[in-house]
Parts: structure tokens; sequence; C-alpha cells
């Protein structure tokens, strides 16, 4: 059996052990792999692993050994689900790897801007603590989290970690899903869409992308928060309209944004979000903690040897 990794750099830049994966067949592993590339590498191999490699209907037609896509990350956008069913390719992700470490993230956003502690090491290392005239300073008013409002649009593994660290800060967590929930955790709270933006102070987006939550931040949702509001998107960033948080950004319509993700990425150089002001961006790297790619390594393997076994798990189609 031929296992072809197609993009395993970003999961395993070299710290991380292939060998599971390899003990189970002929294994060819690339960094990554350009649309040019892909037929010719994908030709043969029974199993393909892909994580952000695109995997279209022309490609899974034009690979006739192919039986098994194991998609290394939660998001399957990236392979034709229904032409893997209909051409009776099985496809798996790997949901649930880390989402501490997304809610780690979270918190390294808003913490960014409410203790502002880059500012000020940039300030201390240019002199301004050597030249204060009292034993401390700040560049601006700090903020407690302690009694803030955090409003999560969505409420799966991660939402449910970000509200537990949240309340470990003392703050009061409203949470939005499709359908209203009863069954949340205490000092948790089911709100409507249009009252958690309105009251909240943080508001931090963990849905998925779809027709309907495209663009969700637009100009008339970030007109309706706080003007001292900070806004933070580890989801996807096809669910702002970048144009308009800039514009938000710049106008002061709300105080603050972080993101780790974009509507592009790599993001183009003039993606508006790159000049915004008070904003913070991490490079789609709030999942890649060395524990969340080891586990994520540990599933797709399983995934794998589940589907060998006639027990497949974490199947998307």
């Amino acid at each position: 059996m031929k296992i072809v990794v197609l993009d395993g750099y970003t999961l395993n830049p070299g710290d991380l052990d292939w060998q599971p994966l390899a003990a189970l067949g002929e294994f060819h592993c690339f960094d990554r792999t350009s649309p040019a590339e892909l037929l010719d590498r994908a030709q043969g191999a029974q199993v393909l692993l892909t994580n952000k490699t695109v995997l279209d209907a022309d490609a899974l037609r034009a690979l006739p050994d192919l039986e098994y896509i194991g998609v290394l990350a939660t998001g399957t956008n990236v392979v034709d689900l229904n032409a893997a069913r209909e051409l009776g390719i099985k496809v798996t992700n790997v949901p649930g790897y880390g989402p501490d470490a997304v809610a780690q993230m979270v918190f390294a956003h808003i913490l960014h801007h409410t203790q502002r502690l880059s500012d000020h090491h940039n300030a201390v290392v240019a002199g301004a603590w050597s030249q204060a005239p009292d034993f401390c300073f700040t560049l601006a008013p700090l903020q407690s989290l302690k009694g803030k409002t955090l409003g999560l649009v969505g409420f799966g593994d991660i939402g449910r970690q970000v509200a537990n660290i949240a309340k470990a800060f003392q703050m009061r967590v409203l949470v939005n899903t499709p359908s209203i929930k009863h069954d949340l955790p205490e000092g948790v709270s089911w709100c409507e869409r249009e009252a958690l933006f309105a009251s909240a102070d943080i508001i931090s987006l963990h849905c998925p992308l779809t027709p309907d939550t495209e663009k969700l931040i637009n100009r008339e949702r970030l007109s309706a928060m706080k003007p001292n509001a900070i806004l933070i998107n580890t989801a996807r960033g096809g669910l702002v309209d970048e144009q308009a948080l800039a514009n938000a950004l710049a106008q002061g319509e709300i105080a603050a944004a972080g993101v780790d993700v974009l509507s592009s990425e790599p993001p183009q150089a003039d993606n508006p979000l790159l000049s915004a002001p008070h904003i913070s961006i991490s490079p789609h790297n709030s999942w890649a903690t060395k524990e969340a790619r080891q586990q994520l390594l540990t599933i797709a393997v399983d995934n794998l040897k589940g589907y060998l076994a006639g027990q497949p798990m974490n199947l998307v189609n």
C-alpha cells in the first residue's frame, strides 16, 4: 500500500516521528505539494494525507488507485467530499486534537490588548522606564478581565475550553449557537446573537464557515458592538469582512481585534488588516503547539489503522 503525505511540514517540521505512519505501508512524505506536482506525486497511492493541499473532483478522478484520504485537520473543505463519495473514496478528519491550544491563543490575543505587554516591553527597551520619574509607568490604562462579559459565537470543544479559562478569570460568559442550549455549565448563559454583540466586552468566534456565517462580522455587526469591545477570531478568516473590520478599528468603532486566521493564507500584501491599527495577528498557528500536533498525528494514524481494519472512525463522507 502506497501512502503519500502531500504537505507534512506544518504538522511535522522535524520534531515529531512519522514512523507509526510509515510502518503501515510504502511511505512518501512531502513538505509541500503544488497543484502542478499533485498528480505525479499522488499517482498510484491508495492513501493520501493532506492538510491544505486541495483535492478537487478532477484530481480525484485522475487517481484511480485512491481509496482513502486522511485530512490532517478538522476542516475538510480542501476535499470535494461529494466527488469522493461518488468514487468510493473514504475521507476522515481529525477532530478535537487541540482545543486547549486554540483556547490558549484566544487569551494570548485578549491579554495582548488588555495588558499591552508588547507595547510596554518595547517602551522599556527604548529607555522609557530608565527615564521615568516613578517606579512604574503605563502607556494607557490596563484592564482587568474580572467582571467583563465574554461572548462566544459557537460552543464546541474550543468554545468550552475558552469558557473554562474565562471563568477562571471570573468573567461572565454568554454563548450563541444556532439552537438554544439549556445544558450549559455553571456561569455560562445562552444569548440571542444580536444581544450578545451588543452586550459583550470581548467577542470570540468559534463557529464553522458556512454560507450562513460567511462575513458574519460585517459593518452592521461591528457598529452594534461596544466601542471598547475586542473581537477575537481563531476560527475561519471568511467569518470576517476584513475591510469592514479594518475600517471599524481605524474609526474607533471597536477598541481592538486579535485574529489567527485571514480570508486567504498566506495573505496578500494588500490585505486591509495588515495595516489596520489596534490589531494583533498570529499566522494561523493557534493549533500548532507540539502537544496538539502530536495528538493530531496520533489520531490520523489511528484513523488509517481503523480503516485498514474495517472499523473506520472519524469518517466525514
